[in-house]
């Protein structure tokens, strides 16, 4: 009967400690609690208003990509030093992985496609209209390893990206 009695009230002594441990770190947690958050009731707060033209109801990506590449016109002087710097830019972040620093296509990620990615530098790619090659930036080839990039990339740079392609003149 006094073993019984020793671990009763060892497990209550180990049920307190283990019960203040957790108010301890519950009270201490570097992080914000659930019930401390302010709770989210939407119905109770009027509704927000949006902007006129949050929503685009013309124009946008839809219109371009049915647009022929012959249609398409840059928004912007396509030789400004400041429109091909920030078009270089972009390249370095967005296409310089298959392209390739040397804009040959043996970039980092493109040397491991067969066939490699196009030379941007070569004279099938430098007499493609401005059109053209923003509708290969912006929707990609079909069936070919050039990616859709009208998602991550806004309309002006990639504007931008066929302005600084162009600067780069035919490969001697």
């Amino acid at each position: 009967m006094r073993k019984v009695l020793v671990l009763l009230f060892a497990g209550a002594i180990l049920i307190f400690i283990a019960y203040e441990a957790l108010i301890y770190y519950d009270n201490e947690f570097r992080f914000g609690r659930m019930r401390e958050t302010p709770a989210v009731k939407p119905h109770e707060e009027p509704l927000l208003v949006m902007d006129v033209d949050a929503v685009p109801v013309s124009g946008g990506d839809s219109v371009l990509r049915v647009l022929e590449p012959a249609d398409l016109r840059p928004p912007f002087a396509m030789d400004s030093e400041q429109t091909i710097a920030r078009g270089k830019s972009v390249y370095f972040t967005f296409c310089a992985q298959c392209h390739g620093n040397n804009y040959n296509g043996r970039g980092t990620v493109g040397q491991s496609f067969q066939p490699l990615p196009t030379d941007l530098r070569s004279a099938e790619v430098q007499s493609e209209s401005e059109g053209k090659l923003f509708k290969t930036i912006s929707y990609g080839i079909p069936d070919g390893r050039q990616p859709a990039l009208h998602f991550i990339i806004t309309v002006e740079d990639r504007w931008r990206v066929v302005a600084f392609v162009k600067s780069l003149g035919v490969r001697k």
